[in-house]
C-alpha cells in the first residue's frame, strides 16, 4: 500500500517480517480512505519542514535587487556573510531548548509554538526599516525555525504508513504510556478501521518492545550518551559528517551566494539572475521529490549518497574548469555551461543530501536517543552555515573562482567517509537497525535487556546475577 506496490517492493522497504503483516491485496494509496487522511494530516509537519529552507533562496533573491542592495548599504563581505550568518546561529541556540521541549513534551507543541512565531518574525523582518531591526528579525525567525525543522521529520517518521516510511519507529504516545491511542491511531490511519488488522499488532508489539528495552534509562539519557558506547560514537560521527557536510560540499556557495557565482561567469543582469534563482528553486523541489525521497526504499540510502556525492564532485570539477575557462579565454558560451553544470550539481545534491539529511539519522539512533541525534546533526549543520556564510563571500571577494577548488577537494575526502561509514538501513526493523550496529544482540532469561544503548548499569543489587549486562546500540 501507499507509494510502493507489491509484495517484493514492500519487503525492500520494511523487510521480510514486517511484510507478512501488510494487507495481502493492497488498494493504491489514493484509494485508501484512512492513508489519504493520513498523508493530508502530516502536510502539517511535510510542509512545516519543507519551509526551513526557504531562507537561502529568499537572500539569494533580495542580493540580486538593486533597492535592497541600496536600502541596505551596498552590503559585501563580512558584512553580507553576517546578515546571513546570524540566521542559522539562531537556530543552534534554540535546538537544545527544542530538543527537551520535543522530548518531554511531545512534538505538536513546539511545531505549534514555532509555526506561530515564525509568521510574527518573517513580518518584523519585512517591516525592517534598519539593518540592527533586520539582523534582530533575523536572528529571532532562526530561532523558532528550530522548533519546526527539529520536531517535524521525527513525527512524520513516528506517524506514516509503514511503506511510506521505509521502517517502523518509536511514537510518543506509546513512550508516554498512552497504548489505547496510540491503537487507535494505527487502526484508524494504518488499518481503515479493522481492529485485528495483523499489521496493528505487529506495530503495536515492535513498539512496545522497543519502548521497554528502553523506557528504563530514558530519565538517565543526557547529550553524553551520543558519545558513550562504541556504537554510538559511530553514530554521532555519521551525524557529524551528515550535518557538516551538508553544508560544506560546495552547496552553501549557491544557497546563499548565487549571485556572487552569476558574477563571476558574466551573468549580471537582474533579471536573468532572479530567473535562474527561481528556476533552481523549481529543479530541486521536482528532484528532491520525484528522483530522491520516492527512490530512498528502492536504490537504498548509502547507494543514493555515494551516487549523490560522486555526482556531486564530478559536476564541481567540470564547473571549476570552465568558470576558469570563462575567466581566461571569455565567451557566453563558457558561463551557459557552468550554469547548466549547477543545475546537475543540484541534481545530485537533491537525490540524498536534501531529503535524507534528517530522515538518516532518525533511522539510525534509538528512540531514546533519536532526538538528541537529531539535534546534534542539524546543530553541525547550521554551525556549518554560519561558518560558510560567513566565510564564503570574503573568499569569493578575495580569490573568486579558485575558491571552487577547495569544494572539489572537500567532496573527494566525503565521498571516502561516505564509502567507509555509512551503513544500509534499507529494510530493516528496530531491532535490525541497532544489529548493523552492534551485532547480533542478547537478552536475559526473561527476555529483558540488561545494559542498553545509553550505556548505564543496572544499579540494583539484588538482580544481579540474575541479568547478563551487555551494550545495546
Amino acid at each position: 500500500m501507499g507509494f510502493i506496490g507489491g509484495k517484493k517492493e514492500a519487503e525492500l522497504a520494511v523487510g521480510s517480517a514486517f511484510a507478512a503483516a501488510l494487507p495481502q491485496n493492497p488498494k493504491p494509496w489514493y484509494r485508501s480512505r484512512n492513508i489519504i487522511r493520513l498523508n493530508l494530516a502530516l502536510m502539517v509537519p511535510l510542509l512545516s519542514s519543507a519551509s526551513v529552507g526557504y531562507d537561502g533562496s529568499m537572500m539569494n533573491g533580495l542580493q540580486t535587487l538593486p533597492q535592497w542592495k541600496q536600502f541596505f548599504g551596498n552590503p559585501e563581505g563580512a558584512i553580507l556573510g553576517m546578515m546571513n550568518a546570524v540566521y542559522p546561529l539562531g537556530k543552534v541556540v534554540a535546538l537544545f531548548l527544542v530538543t527537551y521541549i520535543s522530548d518531554r513534551y511531545g512534538r505538536k507543541l513546539p511545531i505549534f509554538v514555532g509555526l506561530v512565531c515564525c509568521v510574527a518574525f518573517a513580518i518584523m523582518q519585512a517591516l525592517s526599516q534598519n539593518l540592527p531591526t533586520f539582523v534582530i528579525a533575523r536572528a529571532l525567525l532562526g530561532f523558532f525555525t528550530s522548533f519546526i525543522s527539529q520536531p517535524s521529520p521525527v513525527l512524520i517518521t513516528e506517524l506514516a504508513y509503514p511503506t511510506q516510511r521505509g521502517k517502523v519507529t518509536a511514537i510518543y504516545l506509546i513512550s508516554r504510556g498512552r497504548h489505547e491511542e496510540a491503537r487507535k491511531f494505527f487502526t484508524n490511519y494504518h488499518a481503515d478501521g479493522d481492529e485485528d488488522s495483523a499489521l496493528v499488532k505487529f506495530e503495536m508489539d515492535e513498539i512496545e518492545h522497543a519502548i521497554t528495552q528502553e523506557a528504563e534509562l530514558l530519565s538517565k539519557v543526557s547529550w553524553f550518551d551520543l558519545v558513550r558506547t562504541p556504537a554510538n560514537r559511530k553514530r554521532t560521527f555519521i551525524a557529524l559528517i551528515l550535518g557538516w557536510f551538508s553544508q560544506w560540499n560546495g552547496v552553501g556557495v549557491v544557497s546563499y551566494y548565487l549571485t556572487l557565482v552569476l558574477n563571476t561567469i558574466g551573468i549580471t543582469d537582474v533579471k536573468d539572475q532572479t530567473l535562474i534563482n527561481g528556476l533552481l528553486q523549481i529543479f530541486n523541489w521536482l528532484v528532491a521529490t520525484f528522483c530522491g525521497a520516492l527512490m530512498v526504499d528502492r536504490l537504498g540510502r548509502r547507494t543514493l549518497f555515494l551516487l549523490s556525492t560522486a555526482g556531486m564532485l564530478g559536476s564541481y570539477i567540470a564547473w571549476t574548469g570552465l568558470t576558469s575557462a570563462f575567466v581566461a579565454h571569455g565567451g557566453t558560451d563558457m558561463g551557459r555551461a557552468v550554469v547548466a553544470f549547477i543545475f546537475i550539481y543540484y541534481f545530485f545534491y537533491d537525490i540524498a543530501w536534501t531529503p535524507l539529511l534528517q530522515a538518516y539519522p532518525v533511522e539510525i539512533y534509538p528512540y531514546t536517543l533519536r532526538g538528541r541525534g537529531l539535534s546534534f546533526t542539524l546543530i553541525t549543520s547550521f554551525v556549518g552555515l554560519i561558518v560558510g556564510n560567513q566565510v564564503n563571500p570574503i573568499a569569493m571577494k578575495a580569490i573568486g573562482w579558485k575558491y571552487y577548488i577547495v569544494f572539489c577537494c572537500l567532496l573527494a575526502c566525503l565521498l571516502v567517509l561516505v564509502w567507509f561509514f555509512f551503513p544500509e538501513t534499507k529494510g530493516h526493523t528496530l531491532e535490525e537497525i541497532r544489529e548493523v550496529f552492534e551485532g547480533k544482540l542478547d537478552v536475559d532469561m526473561n527476555g529483558k535487556l540488561a545494559h542498553v544503548e545509553t550505556g548505564h548499569k543496572d544499579e540494583d543489587k539484588k538482580h544481579e546475577h540474575g541479568t547478563k549486562e551487555i551494550e545495546l546500540a
